[in-house]
């Protein structure tokens, strides 16, 4: 990866050349305007700025993809959407604006919280935000997107006995399997934490990808369950980050 790119993804223009021949994959958790208290102000993308990065890619000619699981000679620019977590503003705010733009994502649902609250971030002093109903998610899915698995209830893998994460990663499977009747191939660590232990448990469950927080792109030799990512989020207010916002709006 180049050293200057930025450190997070807002527009296009300065990831261009370092994804050509590779597979990006974006990272987004909520959308819409944050709420008043927020803590993780930088989970939250506006979704006027969600529609500016999808039409980009579009007008880019990229095609939407699923999360890599093998490689193929791209045809054509891919990119990779994955929404962590499964909040109610996926699908208020992104669901429609994937429809608009002819793009796809998977969505990571933390399994046993499925209509729930997002706890985990709770106990950590973070503003209650709903997750979406199962009714939500079955439209998700017929609108032609895919689910994968975050595990049961969001924990640390690495912090907790080995047994337990065993339990978290083949049950979340099973259990959205069985409540949504579709296939699920695809993981996500919760908080990126994982280690060659958590990894072999990925392995072992069935599933084919799992995804990390890593910064990166994937390249043919990519390891299928360390897959890196790239967050999306708005501008920071940082000078660094102002300075490639700007350069973004006029290359």
């Amino acid at each position: 990866m180049a050293e200057n790119l930025p450190t997070y993804y807002t527009g296009l223009a300065p990831f261009r050349e370092t994804f050509q021949g590779r597979v990006p994959i974006l990272t987004f958790h909520k959308f819409g305007e944050r709420p008043r208290g927020v803590r993780l102000r930088g989970m939250y993308l506006p979704t006027a700025l969600f529609e500016r990065q999808l039409r980009e890619f579009r007008d880019a000619r990229y095609q939407s993809a699923p999360v890599p699981g093998s490689w193929e000679p791209p045809s054509g620019a891919r990119v990779a959407l994955t929404i962590d977590d499964g909040f109610r503003s996926v699908h208020q705010e992104a669901m429609p604006v994937l429809a608009k733009m002819g793009f796809h994502a998977t969505l990571y649902l933390v399994a046993d919280r499925l209509g729930g609250w997002n706890d985990w971030e709770m106990q950590q002093g973070e503003a209650r935000a709903p997750l979406m109903t199962m009714s939500e998610i079955r439209e998700w899915i017929a609108a032609g997107n895919r689910v994968g698995a975050h595990s049961m209830t969001h924990p640390w893998l690495t912090r907790i006995p080995l047994e337990r994460a065993r339990e978290e990663i083949r049950a979340s499977r099973r259990k959205l399997e069985d409540v949504l009747g579709v296939g699920v191939t695809d993981f996500c660590y919760p908080y990126g934490d994982w280690n060659e232990a958590v990894r072999g448990e990925v392995v072992e469950a069935g599933y084919g990808t799992a995804v990390t927080t890593n910064f990166g792109t994937n390249a043919p030799d990519a390891d299928w369950w360390g897959l890196c990512r790239i967050t999306a989020r708005y501008p920071s207010r940082s000078v660094r980050g102002m300075r490639s916002w700007w350069r973004s709006l006029w290359s």
